[in-house]
C-alpha cells in the first residue's frame, strides 16, 4: 500500500497541492489546498443499472428522469455516459448490466449531499433499482 498512497502524494505535490495525512478513521484523509485561481468542490459520480424486472429502462426513461430529477437539481452541468458492470452472484456466477454513469462536480453543502440522496431514492423507487452506487472525493476546479 506504499506505492499507491507515494504515488498520491507525488501527483499532489506536483499538481501544486498541499497534501495533509493527520490520522482519521480509516488511517488518513487528504486535504487539498486548490490555490487562489481554482475552488474546492465535490465530485459525484453515481452509477445507475438499467436493468429491473419488467425489462430494460429505455433511453425515453432516462432522458425524462434526468430531466425531472437530476438536472433541476444540478442546473449548473452534469456529464453521463454508457457503462457496463458486472459483479459476483452469491452463486459464484457473473452479472453483468448496462448502466448510465452519472458525473457531478458541486459545492460541499448539505443541500447538495441531500439533493445527491433524493436523486438516488427517486431512481431506486421509479425504476425498482435495489441500489445505486455513489462515490465522491474533493476536487479542484479552475476558475
Amino acid at each position: 500500500m506504499v506505492a499507491p498512497v507515494a504515488l498520491m502524494f507525488a501527483a499532489g505535490f506536483f499538481a501544486g497541492g498541499r497534501w495533509q495525512t493527520p490520522v482519521g478513521a480509516q488511517g488518513f484523509t487528504v486535504t487539498i489546498d486548490c490555490g487562489g485561481s481554482s475552488a474546492a468542490q465535490i465530485r459525484t459520480t453515481l452509477y445507475f443499472g438499467l436493468s429491473r424486472q419488467k425489462g430494460s429502462i429505455s433511453e425515453l426513461e432516462w432522458q425524462l428522469f434526468l430531466r425531472d430529477e437530476v438536472t433541476r437539481r444540478f442546473p449548473e452541468g452534469l456529464t453521463v455516459w454508457q457503462a457496463e458492470g458486472q459483479w459476483l452472484t452469491p452463486a459464484g456466477g457473473i452479472d453483468r448490466e448496462q448502466s448510465k454513469v452519472l458525473l457531478l462536480v458541486h459545492a460541499d453543502t448539505t443541500e447538495a449531499r441531500q439533493s445527491v440522496q433524493t436523486v438516488i431514492q427517486a431512481y431506486r423507487k421509479a425504476f425498482d433499482q435495489q441500489s445505486v452506487l455513489w462515490e465522491s472525493s474533493r476536487v479542484c476546479v479552475a476558475s
